[in-house]
């Protein structure tokens, strides 16, 4: 739906942070954004998931390390139910919460020290459907899954999984694990954007995948992506 006034977006969203200071900055920000309206707030994991139940949001801006339930249980949840989109916003810039997060079906993941813009930014990015990881947080990533490591390693995903995708399909799948949008990749790979699109939702629903970040991390752990 899209705001008459601003021409933006209608973007409801479930702020969960357990420090009230830090909650209560994130949502001056998002109120101050057109187009985007706080529905919610919560103070740990288990009240995100029941907001997100009761409230339906577009978006849950959620918090890692809550009480009661952390945040990636409750990013696990609501995704598993459908119930919004979750973008994880955290200190923490690259460990298990970072994984955890992702592997959870978290569509994005933004530190807490990047700038109001790009916090408001990000929310619309994946509220659109785009997923999003900040690009430090993509740096490093892809660089932890180029580094071997044997406990990694000896949970890879099986190769043959992707025998289901076409050529265009594993093209596609490859440059979202680049961390590209679907106008970089409709630019790299010649092919319109609303293409790139159809691409992205057909082979998230083949590999059973629930969003583009989870893909991008397949795509890391297969070795589709080339780095440096």
């Amino acid at each position: 739906m899209t705001d008459r006034e601003t021409g933006h977006e209608h973007i409801r969203v479930v702020v969960a942070d357990d420090q009230s200071a830090v909650r209560s900055g994130l949502v001056l920000i998002l109120r101050s954004a057109p187009g985007v309206e706080v529905v919610g707030e919560a103070p740990d994991g288990e009240e995100a998931v029941r907001l997100a139940r009761e409230l339906r949001p577009d978006l849950v801006l959620m918090d890692v390390q809550m009480p009661r339930l952390d945040g990636v249980s409750a990013t696990r949840l609501i995704v598993a139910e459908g119930l919004a989109d979750v973008l994880v916003l955290t200190t923490f810039d690259l460990d298990e919460y970072v994984f955890g997060a992702l592997r959870a079906g978290a569509a994005g993941f933004l530190l807490k020290n990047s700038e109001a813009a790009e916090l408001v930014a990000a929310v619309r990015t994946v509220a659109r459907g785009e997923g999003l990881i900040s690009p430090a947080v993509t740096r490093r990533l892809i660089a932890e899954f180029a580094r071997p490591v044997p406990s990694r390693s000896a949970n890879a995903p099986d190769p043959a999984v992707l025998d289901v995708l076409t050529r265009r399909e594993r093209e596609v799948l490859a440059a979202l694990g680049a961390g590209l949008s679907n106008a970089q990749i409709a630019e790299r790979l010649g092919m319109a954007e609303a293409t790139v699109k159809t691409h992205v939702s057909r082979l998230l629903g083949k590999l059973e995948l629930r969003s583009r970040v989870q893909a991008a991390v397949l795509a890391q752990e297969l070795g589709l992506v080339q780095t440096s």
